[in-house]
């Protein structure tokens, strides 16, 4: 008779009736709370151009874990592309990357902007180590043709 009651009383939550005449309380699942991965070495990538500075921080497979520009923090013109600047937007990214765990990096440099060296002595303040920086930035082979010479 218990064992009977069960089954039924079971099968009304599944179904949400009813069941002997009683409304049953629903028992909601528990949500498993969401475990965060803890990453132990990650990349960099710093791109400083003229106008501004952009910081992103990924794992090693390339999977974003956070991310800050000057631009975002509210600097406006010519004072995105300052080393104050640079040092401002590495420590809004290790704010938001502090929850993964992430403590050496590869720091990939782009780009000839004045923010080059504060972003990376900022991410070595910060506390991270520093495995290997490595600048990325494109160099053309006798690119594209020059303009025609200017006659005064």
């Amino acid at each position: 008779m218990e064992d009977n009651k069960e089954k039924k009383l079971d099968e009304a939550v599944e179904k949400k009736e009813e069941v002997d005449g009683e409304n049953q309380d629903i028992v909601k699942k528990k949500k498993s709370k969401k475990v965060k991965r803890q990453i132990a070495k990650g990349k960099a990538n710093i791109k400083c151009t003229y106008n501004n500075t952009m910081v992103s921080i990924s794992d090693l497979n390339g999977n974003l874990l956070g991310w800050s520009t000057s631009g975002l923090l509210g600097f406006k013109g010519a004072k995105k592309a300052t080393p104050y600047a640079a040092t401002q937007v590495v420590s809004s990214v290790t704010e938001k990357i502090k929850k993964y765990g992430v403590e050496e990096l590869e720091v990939y440099v782009k780009g000839v902007g004045s923010g080059r060296e504060a972003s990376i002595r900022a991410l070595a303040n910060k506390g991270f180590d520093l495995v290997l920086i490595k600048d990325i930035t494109p160099i053309p082979h006798n690119g594209c043709r020059p303009r025609k010479p200017r006659r005064v």
